[in-house]
């Protein structure tokens, strides 16, 4: 299984902290991950329509969305942080 992580204002705006997905076609890479994730419609599909940034990482190291996803990762969606 894949372990999808959603923080900050993506777990609000979609009302789940994570869940799991079967490996297969429609999680090979991060991009396949957001494409599935925004044919859920509603929320979903606004909150990945690229109007807002959304950053993303494989096993805990930032990423972009053709990296490749295997059996067991964990792939986090949250915005940008800014310091201070």
């Amino acid at each position: 299984m894949i372990k999808i992580l959603y923080f900050a204002r993506l777990r609000e705006q979609l009302g789940a902290e994570s869940e799991e997905l079967a490996p297969g076609a429609q999680t090979r890479n991060i991009e396949a991950v957001i494409k599935l994730l925004r044919s859920r419609g509603g929320e979903w599909a606004q909150a990945f329509s690229g109007e807002h940034p959304v950053l993303m990482a494989l096993n805990q190291e930032v990423v972009g969305p053709d990296s490749e996803i295997e059996d067991g990762d964990e792939v986090a969606f949250f915005p940008p942080v800014t310091g201070g």
